[in-house]
């Protein structure tokens, strides 16, 4: 059909950031959520150039979904947007299938027609069960209630930051077509910070920056990583449940652009023996009153006594969670010590190789680190474990305990046993939506070959919960 008769939306770069940074201004400032959504719904209505408004979420491994509604449809219906859960791994049963999606207007965004389509924006939702309340395998939801009950008791914000690692491999189905390639091949075989200018890993970081920007992720630094071919693209802090949002859109960018180029881009935690992994490192901090509780000038690296307690009881707790921030069998390939791997259990300001480290920082940026988190893991899942454990978990009574000699899972099998049989899990997950994330993971480890061995195996990535579909898993 000629275009000529179409006449959607398709902002300029400039006018979609300014939106977004408005919008973000709003979420920030916690602007009541009706007046945002009579500002939107008012919006949607005037604007004649959006067709379709795409509504995302996330199931319970992580896996984003996207449903594109018409406009028209969605101002009608926006409180009655009923799906099929049972058709989502992780989510309810087919007898019990109904689940509803609320819209977290707060959670509206412009998009950059080039990459997202003209005519649409794109607006995150919330599962709703069949009783009208939020459902506990949406784990967005577990910890947007979390944030607000903090912010309510205690009058904390929960700040996060992730720097995203990633790889950038030749082809559009280069995960897909492994089982048949049994290899990646780089688009890219420069090195940490060296891409010439206008080579593909260099005109796709470009690309992908000049979208998160448009979109008000305020960037502040993107370079490739030290693995060839390698990338990540750093942005600013932000209220944990936005962080969350912005890990999701992060990586949706970054597959679309690819797939724009002709490539893959892909977040298996170590899709290559023998060169650096890729890493979700995850930067948190807590304030009150717009004063950041984990700085002391005074302190030891110059972080509060607060901070250090935040940090003992995730050192507590870190095999109990591991397999949360290391959800897949290829993830365990990346906890490799050769490797900068983050597979020691203790917390310091210098040594790598540590679960968590303090980084240099002051007033504004003081935070703490938590290194073992690979970039295919459920970051709401991730966020929540680690703030709700290091506010609310136990502080084990180990001697020296912020270097005690003790080590995460080298396997998915030793971390599944560990996630199962922790009271604490049961504590924040609940029975229910623990034990339906832990048979999902031992689903797919049952699928792969027990020891990883020194080639990454074709089950680990047809079977990995970013690459999966409906037909590999039934031709097994």
């Amino acid at each position: 059909m000629s275009g000529q008769y179409r006449d959607f939306l398709e902002l300029p770069y400039e006018e979609l950031e300014e939106l977004n940074l408005a919008a973000k201004e709003q979420r920030k400032n916690r602007v009541a959520p009706d007046k945002i959504q009579e500002e939107r719904l008012k919006y949607l209505t005037d604007t004649k150039g959006i067709k379709a408004v795409t509504v995302v979420f996330s199931d319970l491994e992580g896996r984003l979904h996207m449903l594109d509604y018409d406009k028209k449809f969605l101002i009608g219906s926006y409180d009655n947007l009923t799906f099929d859960g049972s058709s989502i791994r992780g989510f309810t049963a087919q007898r019990e299938s109904d689940l509803r999606l609320a819209i977290d207007w707060s959670a509206f965004y412009w998009t950059p027609a080039d990459v997202f389509g003209a005519g649409k924006v794109l607006v995150f939702g919330e599962v709703i069960d069949k009783n009208g309340g939020h459902y506990a395998a949406d784990l967005r939801g577990v910890l947007k209630a979390y944030a607000k009950e903090q912010f309510e008791t205690n009058g904390y914000t929960l700040n996060a930051a992730n720097e995203v690692e990633g790889f950038l491999f030749e082809g559009v189905e280069a995960e897909r077509n492994y089982h048949l390639t049994g290899t990646f091949e780089y688009a890219n075989s420069g090195g940490y910070y060296h891409s010439l200018p206008g080579d593909p890993l260099r005109e796709f970081i470009d690309t992908t920056a000049e979208v998160q920007r448009a979109m008000g992720f305020e960037n502040e630094k993107d370079h490739p990583e030290v693995a060839p071919s390698q990338f990540e693209i750093n942005y600013t802090y932000g209220e944990v449940v936005a962080a969350g949002d912005q890990i999701q859109l992060y990586k949706l960018i970054c597959r679309q652009v690819a797939t724009q180029m002709g490539m893959t881009a892909s977040f298996l935690p170590k899709p290559v023996v023998g060169v650096n992994g890729s890493g979700m490192h995850t930067n948190v901090s807590i304030t009150k009153d717009k004063k950041n509780l984990f700085w002391d000038p005074k302190g030891q690296e110059k972080i509060s006594p607060m901070a250090w307690e935040f940090v003992d009881r995730i050192l507590t707790h870190g095999k109990d969670i591991c397999l949360l921030m290391n959800a897949s069998v290829n993830a365990f390939r990346r906890l490799d010590p050769h490797f900068e791997a983050p597979n020691q259990i203790k917390a310091s300001a210098t040594d790598r190789g540590s679960m968590i480290r303090i980084p240099i920082g002051n007033e504004k940026s003081a935070r703490v680190e938590v290194r073992s988190v690979g970039p295919d893991a459920n970051p709401y899942a991730v966020l929540y474990a680690v703030f709700k454990s290091g506010l609310d978990g136990e502080t084990a009574q180990i001697e020296n305990l912020r270097q005690a000699e003790r080590y995460l899972p080298d396997n998915i099998y030793t971390a599944i046993e560990d996630f199962r049989s922790s009271e604490w899990t049961t504590k924040i997950f609940g029975d229910d939506v623990k034990g339906r994330y832990a048979d999902l993971k031992q689903a797919s480890a049952d699928r792969c070959a027990r020891l990883l061995g020194t080639i990454v195996k074709p089950s680990e990535v047809q079977f990995h919960h970013d690459v999966y579909n409906q037909l590999l898993w039934g031709q097994f």
